[in-house]
């Protein structure tokens, strides 16, 4: 695999992994005590936590890619 192949597998696999990542350790208004005001919606995070998320979607990316270079180096799993 060349590196336009890597990038792209890096790059779907990020946001599959994100999309995995996003819903864990959630908290809704609606789950909490506090009183919520107009112009809030109740299934809405209480804090999202983007940052964080996108540094644990970021290294198991990298994780996972560390194993399909390996797995393609050494010639592991044949697609051809």
């Amino acid at each position: 695999m060349n590196y336009i192949g890597y990038s792209v597998t890096f790059f779907v696999s990020w946001w599959l992994f994100l999309f995995m990542v996003l819903p864990i350790g959630v908290t809704t208004h609606s789950e909490t005590d506090e009183e919520i005001t107009d112009g809030i919606e109740v299934g809405s995070p209480v804090h999202a936590n983007i940052k964080q998320k996108m540094l644990i979607t970021s290294g198991i990316t990298i994780v996972f890619m560390v194993l399909v270079t390996l797995i393609d180096y050494f010639d592991l799993i044949s697609i051809k």
